[in-house]
C-alpha cells in the first residue's frame, strides 16, 4: 500500500478552505502527454443540448416539492430511483451574452415539469433517451443538484456531444466537510445506478451508453460497473461505449482491485490524472493518507491496461480538480474517448 505524507491539521484546514472558495484558471504548458497533445479536428458550431436544452436526469435525491419547486432535489436520499427531463435555459451566444456570463454564469436550470419516482423511472428515462446515444455525467464530492446539473450541460455542451445528454446525480450534501456523507451516499447509489443502466443497456435503440464520472462519482462509477458485468454479463457491458474517470479520487488500492475485475473491458476506460490536484490530496489525507487513483503516477496507471491522460500540466488554478470542465485541450480527451468508444 503506497502512503502520502500526512499534512498538518493546519494544512488540511487550508486546504478543505480552498476547496470553498477557490476557482479553477486553465493554463497551458509546452509539456503535455501524447493523450493531451493529440491534434483534433475543428469543432463542431452547436451541441445537441444547444439547439434542445433538455437534461435527462437519473437521481437517487429526495425529490423538493409535488408539482416540483427550486431546489428540485435535496441533498437527502430519496425512494429509489427518480427520473426528470430538466429544461434548461441555453447562455447567450451573443457578444453581449458572453460578457454577462462571467459575472451571472452561462447555463441555467429553467424547470423541472415532472418528476417520476419508483419502479418506472428507469425505463422512463430509456424512453426519453430512445434512438440515441446518450452521455451520462456523475458528479463528485460536494456538489448540489443544480451545480451538478449546469456541470453535465457545460460537459455535452463543451465537447459539441450529439446525442441525449444525461446526468446521474446522487445525494451528496453539497457541504466541504460532509466527505463521509457524500462516500456512503455514493456506494448507496450503486443500485439504483446499476438498474438504470442494464434498463438503458436493454433498449433496442442501439445507442451507446458513454459514461463522465468526476472526482468521488468514479468510485460509484466503477462499482456499479462491476456489479453490471457480474450480473448483466458480456452483452450489457458491449453496450457501454467510452469510461472516462476525471481525477478519480478513490483509494489506489481499491481503483487496482475494482479495474482488474473489469477484465477486457478495462480498455474502455481512459483516467484524466493530475499529481498536482489539491483537492485529492485532501481526500488522500482524510482517508488515511493512501494515494488516490487520480494522483497517482501514470506509468502505474497505464500499468492497468487503462488509457491515461496527465493533465497536470495543465492546472494554472490552486485546486486543479475539474480542469474537464474547463480547459478545451482535456475536454479534448474526453471527445476522443467517446469517439474511440463508437458514441
Amino acid at each position: 500500500m503506497n502512503r502520502s505524507p500526512r499534512p498538518s491539521r493546519r494544512g488540511l484546514v487550508r486546504l478543505a478552505a480552498l476547496m470553498g472558495v477557490a476557482a479553477l484558471t486553465p493554463g497551458l504548458s509546452a509539456c503535455v502527454t501524447d493523450e493531451l497533445s493529440t491534434a483534433s479536428a475543428a469543432p463542431e458550431r452547436q451541441s445537441n443540448i444547444d439547439v434542445s436544452p433538455i437534461l435527462l436526469v437519473a437521481t437517487t435525491r429526495k425529490p423538493v416539492g409535488n408539482p416540483p419547486k427550486s431546489p428540485y432535489f435535496s441533498s437527502d436520499r430519496g425512494r429509489g430511483l427518480s427520473f426528470a427531463e430538466v429544461r434548461l435555459a441555453a447562455p447567450d451566444r451573443s457578444l453581449i451574452g458572453k460578457v454577462s456570463s462571467v459575472v451571472t454564469g452561462d447555463w441555467g436550470i429553467a424547470a423541472v415539469p415532472q418528476v417520476e419516482t419508483g419502479p418506472g423511472a428507469a425505463a422512463a428515462f430509456t424512453q426519453a433517451a430512445f434512438g440515441r446515444d446518450v452521455l451520462i455525467y456523475v458528479h463528485g464530492y460536494r456538489e448540489s443538484f443544480e451545480s451538478a446539473a449546469l456541470s453535465a450541460a457545460r460537459l455535452s455542451d463543451g465537447i459539441r456531444f450529439k446525442g441525449a445528454s444525461a446526468l446521474f446525480t446522487w445525494p451528496s450534501a453539497a457541504a466541504t466537510f460532509d466527505y463521509g456523507y457524500d462516500r456512503e451516499s455514493a456506494l448507496w447509489s450503486r443500485d439504483a445506478f446499476e438498474d438504470l443502466l442494464k434498463a438503458l443497456a436493454n433498449s433496442p435503440s442501439g445507442g451507446r451508453i458513454n459514461i463522465v464520472a468526476h472526482s468521488m462519482g468514479t468510485l460509484l462509477t466503477l462499482e456499479t460497473l462491476r456489479m453490471l458485468r457480474a450480473e448483466a454479463g458480456e452483452a450489457a457491458m458491449a453496450r457501454i461505449g467510452a469510461v472516462v474517470l476525471a481525477a478519480p479520487d478513490i483509494d489506489i488500492d481499491l481503483f487496482t482491485t475494482a479495474v482488474e475485475r473489469l477484465g477486457p473491458d478495462v480498455k474502455k476506460i481512459t483516467v484524466i490524472s493530475s499529481t498536482n490536484d489539491r483537492a485529492l490530496e485532501l481526500s488522500g489525507a482524510i482517508a488515511g493518507g493512501v494515494v488516490r487513483a487520480g494522483a497517482a503516477d501514470r506509468e502505474r496507471l497505464e500499468a492497468l491496461g487503462v488509457r491515461v491522460a496527465d493533465a497536470s500540466d495543465y492546472g494554472g488554478g490552486l485546486i486543479n480538480h475539474d480542469l474537464f470542465l474547463s480547459n478545451p485541450e482535456v475536454q479534448g480527451v474526453v471527445k476522443r474517448a467517446i469517439a474511440r468508444g463508437g458514441g
